[in-house]
Protein backbone atom coordinates (compact mmCIF):
# COMPACT_ATOMS: atom_id res chain seq x y z
CA UNK A 1 0.00 0.00 0.00
CA UNK A 2 1.14 3.55 -0.56
CA UNK A 3 2.30 5.77 2.39
CA UNK A 4 0.24 8.59 1.22
CA UNK A 5 -0.86 11.92 2.95
CA UNK A 6 -3.48 10.26 5.44
CA UNK A 7 -5.00 13.21 5.78
CA UNK A 8 -5.80 13.62 2.37
CA UNK A 9 -6.71 9.84 1.82
CA UNK A 10 -9.30 10.46 4.79
CA UNK A 11 -11.08 13.30 3.08
CA UNK A 12 -11.12 11.35 -0.16
CA UNK A 13 -12.49 8.50 1.71
CA UNK A 14 -15.03 11.00 3.13
CA UNK A 15 -15.78 12.63 0.06
CA UNK A 16 -16.53 8.67 -1.44
CA UNK A 17 -18.90 7.95 0.95
CA UNK A 18 -20.83 11.33 0.53
CA UNK A 19 -21.12 10.95 -2.79
CA UNK A 20 -22.44 7.63 -2.37
CA UNK A 21 -25.05 8.78 0.36
CA UNK A 22 -25.63 11.71 -1.73
CA UNK A 23 -26.29 10.15 -4.98
CA UNK A 24 -28.52 7.29 -3.77
CA UNK A 25 -30.81 9.57 -1.69
CA UNK A 26 -31.44 11.99 -4.63
CA UNK A 27 -33.30 9.21 -5.57
CA UNK A 28 -36.05 9.01 -3.04
CA UNK A 29 -37.96 11.94 -3.85
CA UNK A 30 -38.22 11.12 -7.39
CA UNK A 31 -40.10 7.44 -6.24
CA UNK A 32 -44.00 9.27 -6.67
CA UNK A 33 -42.75 11.40 -9.92
CA UNK A 34 -41.49 8.03 -11.39
CA UNK A 35 -44.56 6.32 -10.51
CA UNK A 36 -47.01 9.09 -11.55
CA UNK A 37 -45.10 9.37 -14.94
CA UNK A 38 -45.47 5.94 -15.86
CA UNK A 39 -49.09 5.40 -14.56
CA UNK A 40 -47.53 2.10 -12.89
CA UNK A 41 -48.59 0.09 -9.58
CA UNK A 42 -47.04 -0.96 -6.63
CA UNK A 43 -46.33 -4.13 -8.19
CA UNK A 44 -44.39 -3.03 -11.61
CA UNK A 45 -42.09 -0.33 -9.25
CA UNK A 46 -41.26 -3.34 -7.32
CA UNK A 47 -40.31 -4.76 -10.79
CA UNK A 48 -38.20 -1.95 -11.38
CA UNK A 49 -36.66 -1.60 -7.80
CA UNK A 50 -35.57 -4.95 -8.58
CA UNK A 51 -33.87 -4.10 -11.62
CA UNK A 52 -31.44 -1.87 -8.67
CA UNK A 53 -30.85 -4.98 -6.52
CA UNK A 54 -30.14 -6.97 -9.41
CA UNK A 55 -27.73 -4.61 -10.97
CA UNK A 56 -26.28 -3.97 -8.05
CA UNK A 57 -25.61 -7.74 -6.56
CA UNK A 58 -23.67 -8.42 -9.71
CA UNK A 59 -21.45 -5.67 -9.54
CA UNK A 60 -20.55 -6.22 -5.95
CA UNK A 61 -19.68 -9.87 -7.05
CA UNK A 62 -17.48 -8.53 -9.31
CA UNK A 63 -16.46 -5.43 -7.45
CA UNK A 64 -15.13 -8.06 -4.88
CA UNK A 65 -12.63 -10.29 -7.56
CA UNK A 66 -11.35 -6.65 -9.14
CA UNK A 67 -10.47 -4.87 -5.68
CA UNK A 68 -8.79 -8.09 -4.46
CA UNK A 69 -6.80 -8.13 -7.82
CA UNK A 70 -6.30 -4.77 -8.45
CA UNK A 71 -6.56 -3.00 -5.64
CA UNK A 72 -10.16 -0.21 -4.62
CA UNK A 73 -8.70 2.87 -6.50
CA UNK A 74 -9.39 1.82 -10.34
CA UNK A 75 -12.46 0.57 -9.04
CA UNK A 76 -13.68 3.50 -7.41
CA UNK A 77 -13.09 5.76 -10.41
CA UNK A 78 -15.17 3.91 -12.90
CA UNK A 79 -18.05 3.46 -10.33
CA UNK A 80 -17.46 6.54 -8.69
CA UNK A 81 -18.01 8.32 -12.26
CA UNK A 82 -20.43 6.23 -13.26
CA UNK A 83 -22.73 6.47 -10.40
CA UNK A 84 -22.65 10.36 -10.78
CA UNK A 85 -23.81 9.99 -14.45
CA UNK A 86 -26.32 7.47 -13.95
CA UNK A 87 -28.39 9.58 -11.73
CA UNK A 88 -29.08 12.05 -14.84
CA UNK A 89 -30.54 8.62 -17.22
CA UNK A 90 -33.05 8.00 -14.25
CA UNK A 91 -36.22 10.76 -15.27
CA UNK A 92 -34.82 10.49 -19.08
CA UNK A 93 -36.31 6.82 -19.31
CA UNK A 94 -40.12 7.33 -20.45
CA UNK A 95 -41.02 3.65 -20.62
CA UNK A 96 -40.84 0.99 -18.00
CA UNK A 97 -38.38 -0.83 -20.07
CA UNK A 98 -36.10 2.41 -20.23
CA UNK A 99 -36.23 2.70 -16.72
CA UNK A 100 -35.67 -0.60 -15.84
CA UNK A 101 -32.46 -0.52 -17.74
CA UNK A 102 -31.40 2.66 -16.39
CA UNK A 103 -32.54 1.29 -12.41
CA UNK A 104 -29.99 -1.53 -13.40
CA UNK A 105 -27.19 0.44 -14.52
CA UNK A 106 -27.53 3.12 -11.23
CA UNK A 107 -27.91 -0.26 -9.01
CA UNK A 108 -24.49 -1.53 -10.54
CA UNK A 109 -22.45 1.48 -10.22
CA UNK A 110 -24.01 2.19 -6.86
CA UNK A 111 -23.23 -1.46 -5.44
CA UNK A 112 -19.62 -1.29 -7.22
CA UNK A 113 -19.14 1.88 -5.30
CA UNK A 114 -20.60 0.60 -1.95
CA UNK A 115 -18.15 -2.15 -2.01
CA UNK A 116 -14.81 -0.33 -3.45
CA UNK A 117 -14.96 3.00 -0.57
CA UNK A 118 -15.49 -0.53 2.55
CA UNK A 119 -12.51 -1.70 1.09
CA UNK A 120 -10.46 1.78 0.84
CA UNK A 121 -12.09 2.97 4.34
CA UNK A 122 -10.49 -0.47 5.86
CA UNK A 123 -7.15 0.34 4.14
CA UNK A 124 -7.62 4.10 5.68
CA UNK A 125 -8.36 2.89 8.80
CA UNK A 126 -5.01 0.23 9.27
CA UNK A 127 -3.14 3.01 7.66
CA UNK A 128 -4.15 5.66 10.62
CA UNK A 129 -4.20 2.83 13.20
CA UNK A 130 -7.19 4.08 14.94
CA UNK A 131 -10.87 3.16 14.38
CA UNK A 132 -12.45 5.68 11.24
CA UNK A 133 -15.14 3.55 10.36
CA UNK A 134 -18.07 4.30 12.26
CA UNK A 135 -17.16 8.28 10.81
CA UNK A 136 -16.92 7.19 7.50
CA UNK A 137 -20.60 5.80 7.39
CA UNK A 138 -21.78 8.96 9.50
CA UNK A 139 -20.43 10.96 5.85
CA UNK A 140 -23.13 8.41 4.00
CA UNK A 141 -25.75 9.28 6.13
CA UNK A 142 -24.94 13.30 5.89
CA UNK A 143 -24.92 12.81 2.02
CA UNK A 144 -28.04 10.90 2.19
CA UNK A 145 -29.22 13.96 3.99
CA UNK A 146 -27.99 15.95 1.65
CA UNK A 147 -29.56 14.52 -1.65
CA UNK A 148 -32.86 14.29 -0.21
CA UNK A 149 -33.29 17.61 1.11
CA UNK A 150 -31.49 19.30 -1.76
CA UNK A 151 -33.37 17.20 -4.55
CA UNK A 152 -36.74 18.00 -2.38
CA UNK A 153 -35.89 21.44 -2.19
CA UNK A 154 -35.38 21.59 -5.75
CA UNK A 155 -38.39 19.75 -7.11
CA UNK A 156 -40.31 22.05 -4.67
CA UNK A 157 -39.24 24.96 -6.36
CA UNK A 158 -40.66 23.67 -9.48
CA UNK A 159 -37.53 22.47 -11.38
CA UNK A 160 -38.19 19.27 -13.21
CA UNK A 161 -36.73 16.18 -11.95
CA UNK A 162 -34.04 16.37 -15.32
CA UNK A 163 -32.94 19.59 -14.38
CA UNK A 164 -32.66 18.38 -10.90
CA UNK A 165 -31.23 15.27 -11.30
CA UNK A 166 -28.30 17.51 -13.74
CA UNK A 167 -27.73 19.43 -10.77
CA UNK A 168 -26.90 16.78 -8.47
CA UNK A 169 -24.71 14.93 -11.32
CA UNK A 170 -22.60 17.85 -11.26
CA UNK A 171 -21.55 18.22 -7.99
CA UNK A 172 -21.28 14.36 -7.31
CA UNK A 173 -18.63 14.37 -10.98
CA UNK A 174 -16.92 17.63 -8.84
CA UNK A 175 -16.66 15.73 -5.84
CA UNK A 176 -14.86 12.61 -7.71
CA UNK A 177 -12.64 14.77 -9.54
CA UNK A 178 -11.44 15.99 -5.69
CA UNK A 179 -11.28 13.02 -4.16
CA UNK A 180 -9.73 10.48 -6.76
CA UNK A 181 -6.11 12.09 -6.86
CA UNK A 182 -6.06 11.72 -2.97
CA UNK A 183 -7.25 7.85 -2.32
CA UNK A 184 -4.89 5.40 -1.55
CA UNK A 185 -3.37 3.26 -3.83
CA UNK A 186 -2.60 -0.58 -2.99
CA UNK A 187 -1.24 -3.44 -5.11
CA UNK A 188 -3.56 -6.26 -5.40
CA UNK A 189 -3.01 -10.18 -5.16
CA UNK A 190 -2.94 -12.79 -7.45
CA UNK A 191 -2.95 -15.36 -4.30
CA UNK A 192 -5.57 -16.94 -1.86
CA UNK A 193 -9.20 -16.53 -3.06
CA UNK A 194 -10.74 -13.76 -4.40
CA UNK A 195 -14.37 -15.26 -2.64
CA UNK A 196 -15.64 -16.48 -0.15
CA UNK A 197 -19.26 -17.09 0.96
CA UNK A 198 -20.01 -16.15 4.38
CA UNK A 199 -20.70 -18.86 6.95
CA UNK A 200 -20.70 -19.88 10.74
CA UNK A 201 -21.02 -16.60 13.02
CA UNK A 202 -20.31 -14.76 9.81
CA UNK A 203 -23.51 -15.49 8.16
CA UNK A 204 -25.23 -14.97 11.20
CA UNK A 205 -23.38 -11.15 10.90
CA UNK A 206 -24.70 -10.81 7.35
CA UNK A 207 -28.36 -12.16 7.35
CA UNK A 208 -28.44 -9.32 10.13
CA UNK A 209 -27.01 -6.68 8.50
CA UNK A 210 -29.04 -7.63 5.24
CA UNK A 211 -31.94 -6.84 7.51
CA UNK A 212 -30.74 -3.83 8.74
CA UNK A 213 -29.91 -2.19 5.31
CA UNK A 214 -33.52 -3.29 4.16
CA UNK A 215 -34.94 -1.09 6.74
CA UNK A 216 -32.79 1.89 5.19
CA UNK A 217 -33.70 1.24 1.46
CA UNK A 218 -37.61 0.51 2.26
CA UNK A 219 -37.02 4.01 3.78
CA UNK A 220 -35.54 5.42 1.24
CA UNK A 221 -37.96 3.80 -2.04
CA UNK A 222 -41.22 3.54 -0.09
CA UNK A 223 -41.15 5.87 2.68
CA UNK A 224 -42.24 8.82 0.38
CA UNK A 225 -45.29 6.98 -0.51
CA UNK A 226 -46.04 5.55 2.86
CA UNK A 227 -46.49 9.24 4.07
CA UNK A 228 -47.45 10.74 0.78
CA UNK A 229 -50.41 8.11 0.07
CA UNK A 230 -51.17 8.13 3.52
CA UNK A 231 -52.18 11.83 3.54
CA UNK A 232 -49.58 13.18 5.98
CA UNK A 233 -47.53 15.61 3.34
CA UNK A 234 -48.00 16.69 -0.15
CA UNK A 235 -46.00 14.89 -2.85
CA UNK A 236 -43.58 17.50 -3.60
CA UNK A 237 -42.32 16.98 0.28
CA UNK A 238 -42.55 13.14 0.52
CA UNK A 239 -38.41 13.05 0.65
CA UNK A 240 -38.79 14.78 4.08
CA UNK A 241 -39.40 11.62 5.98
CA UNK A 242 -36.11 10.58 4.49
CA UNK A 243 -34.41 13.81 5.44
CA UNK A 244 -35.04 13.33 8.89
CA UNK A 245 -34.17 9.66 9.09
CA UNK A 246 -30.64 10.81 7.42
CA UNK A 247 -30.03 13.53 9.99
CA UNK A 248 -30.71 11.04 12.73
CA UNK A 249 -28.40 8.49 11.17
CA UNK A 250 -25.48 11.33 11.25
CA UNK A 251 -25.85 12.39 14.38
CA UNK A 252 -25.97 8.71 15.80
CA UNK A 253 -23.37 7.46 13.86
CA UNK A 254 -20.64 10.35 14.97
CA UNK A 255 -21.10 9.48 18.08
CA UNK A 256 -21.45 5.88 17.63
CA UNK A 257 -17.63 5.24 19.08
CA UNK A 258 -17.74 6.64 22.10
CA UNK A 259 -21.05 4.96 22.62
CA UNK A 260 -19.63 1.33 22.02
CA UNK A 261 -16.65 2.07 24.16
CA UNK A 262 -18.84 3.05 26.90
CA UNK A 263 -21.69 0.54 26.63
CA UNK A 264 -20.25 -2.25 24.70
CA UNK A 265 -21.61 -3.39 21.28
CA UNK A 266 -24.12 -5.75 22.82
CA UNK A 267 -26.12 -3.04 24.76
CA UNK A 268 -25.69 -0.73 21.50
CA UNK A 269 -27.34 -3.27 19.43
CA UNK A 270 -30.12 -4.54 21.95
CA UNK A 271 -30.59 -0.43 22.50
CA UNK A 272 -30.42 0.57 19.43
CA UNK A 273 -32.43 -2.06 17.71
CA UNK A 274 -35.10 -1.36 20.55
CA UNK A 275 -35.63 2.44 19.65
CA UNK A 276 -35.60 1.50 16.35
CA UNK A 277 -38.54 -0.83 16.52
CA UNK A 278 -40.05 1.90 18.63
CA UNK A 279 -39.29 4.47 15.81
CA UNK A 280 -41.66 1.79 13.48
CA UNK A 281 -44.54 1.63 15.87
CA UNK A 282 -44.92 5.52 16.31
CA UNK A 283 -44.40 6.09 12.22
CA UNK A 284 -47.19 3.26 11.57
CA UNK A 285 -49.66 4.78 13.71
CA UNK A 286 -49.17 8.20 12.97
CA UNK A 287 -52.52 10.49 12.66
CA UNK A 288 -49.90 13.71 11.30
CA UNK A 289 -47.03 14.72 9.66
CA UNK A 290 -45.02 15.40 13.35
CA UNK A 291 -45.31 12.35 14.54
CA UNK A 292 -44.63 10.70 11.15
CA UNK A 293 -41.13 12.61 11.42
CA UNK A 294 -40.61 11.30 14.83
CA UNK A 295 -40.98 8.30 13.74
CA UNK A 296 -38.52 8.57 10.95
CA UNK A 297 -36.04 10.01 13.42
CA UNK A 298 -36.43 7.48 16.11
CA UNK A 299 -35.46 4.43 13.50
CA UNK A 300 -32.30 6.23 12.36
CA UNK A 301 -31.17 6.40 15.88
CA UNK A 302 -32.01 3.44 16.60
CA UNK A 303 -30.16 1.95 13.32
CA UNK A 304 -27.39 4.69 13.20
CA UNK A 305 -24.70 2.18 15.31
CA UNK A 306 -26.15 -1.59 14.10
CA UNK A 307 -24.11 -1.89 11.01
CA UNK A 308 -20.70 -0.49 12.44
CA UNK A 309 -21.15 -2.71 15.25
CA UNK A 310 -21.23 -5.49 12.17
CA UNK A 311 -18.28 -4.21 10.62
CA UNK A 312 -16.30 -4.54 13.27
CA UNK A 313 -17.41 -7.98 14.75
CA UNK A 314 -16.57 -9.18 11.55
CA UNK A 315 -12.94 -7.89 11.75
CA UNK A 316 -12.45 -9.26 15.02
CA UNK A 317 -13.40 -13.20 14.24
CA UNK A 318 -11.36 -15.43 13.62
CA UNK A 319 -13.66 -18.07 11.81
CA UNK A 320 -12.92 -16.45 8.59
CA UNK A 321 -10.19 -14.06 7.32
CA UNK A 322 -11.29 -10.71 8.38
CA UNK A 323 -11.19 -8.86 5.30
CA UNK A 324 -13.33 -11.86 3.43
CA UNK A 325 -15.30 -11.40 6.32
CA UNK A 326 -16.30 -7.89 5.44
CA UNK A 327 -16.57 -8.24 1.70
CA UNK A 328 -18.56 -11.15 2.02
CA UNK A 329 -20.77 -8.74 4.43
CA UNK A 330 -20.71 -5.67 2.59
CA UNK A 331 -22.01 -7.42 -0.44
CA UNK A 332 -24.90 -9.50 1.80
CA UNK A 333 -25.75 -6.09 3.16
CA UNK A 334 -26.11 -3.76 0.54
CA UNK A 335 -27.96 -6.63 -1.31
CA UNK A 336 -30.50 -5.93 1.63
CA UNK A 337 -30.81 -2.61 1.21
CA UNK A 338 -31.33 -2.54 -2.92
CA UNK A 339 -33.03 -6.07 -3.49
CA UNK A 340 -35.37 -5.81 -0.30
CA UNK A 341 -37.21 -2.83 -1.39
CA UNK A 342 -38.27 -4.83 -4.61
CA UNK A 343 -39.89 -7.54 -2.13
CA UNK A 344 -41.88 -4.93 0.04
CA UNK A 345 -43.46 -3.68 -3.52
CA UNK A 346 -44.36 -7.14 -3.77
CA UNK A 347 -46.07 -7.87 -0.42
CA UNK A 348 -47.67 -3.90 -0.65
CA UNK A 349 -49.27 -4.69 -3.75
CA UNK A 350 -50.63 -8.22 -1.85
CA UNK A 351 -51.43 -6.81 1.70
CA UNK A 352 -50.79 -3.03 1.26
CA UNK A 353 -47.72 -1.07 2.18
CA UNK A 354 -48.16 -0.24 5.63
CA UNK A 355 -49.04 -3.95 6.28
CA UNK A 356 -45.40 -4.55 4.32
CA UNK A 357 -43.71 -2.06 7.11
CA UNK A 358 -45.22 -4.11 9.75
CA UNK A 359 -43.11 -6.88 8.73
CA UNK A 360 -39.99 -5.45 7.89
CA UNK A 361 -40.32 -4.12 11.90
CA UNK A 362 -40.72 -7.67 13.07
CA UNK A 363 -37.35 -8.41 11.02
CA UNK A 364 -35.65 -6.03 13.13
CA UNK A 365 -36.45 -7.25 15.69
CA UNK A 366 -33.87 -10.23 15.41
CA UNK A 367 -31.48 -7.68 15.69
CA UNK A 368 -31.84 -6.70 19.86
CA UNK A 369 -32.75 -10.79 20.28
CA UNK A 370 -29.18 -11.85 18.68
CA UNK A 371 -27.36 -8.96 20.50
CA UNK A 372 -25.77 -11.80 22.85
CA UNK A 373 -24.44 -14.30 20.07
CA UNK A 374 -23.32 -11.45 17.90
CA UNK A 375 -21.26 -9.98 20.69
CA UNK A 376 -19.81 -13.17 22.31
CA UNK A 377 -16.19 -13.53 23.16
CA UNK A 378 -15.61 -16.73 21.73
CA UNK A 379 -16.44 -15.39 18.59
CA UNK A 380 -13.98 -13.09 18.92
CA UNK A 381 -11.12 -14.70 20.36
Amino acid sequence: MQTADQPSARFATRLLFLVAGFGYACWAPLVPFAKSQLGINDHVLGILLLCIGSGSIVAMVLTGILTTRYGSKPVLMASGFGFALSLSLLPAAGTVVTLGIALAFFGATLGSLDVAMNMQATEVEQAAGKPLMSGFHGHFSIGGFAGSAFMTFLLSQGIGTQHGTIICTALMLASMFVATPRMLSSKGTKDGPMFALPHGIVLVIAILAAISFLAEGALLDWGALLITEGGLVPVAQGGLGYMFFSIAMTAGRFSGDAISLRFGDRQTLLWGGAVALGGFGVLLTAASATLAMLGFVLIGLGCSNIVPVFFRRAGTQQLMPPGLAIAAISTTAYGGILVGPAAIGFIANATGLRFAFWLLAGLLALVPLCAALVTEKRQSN
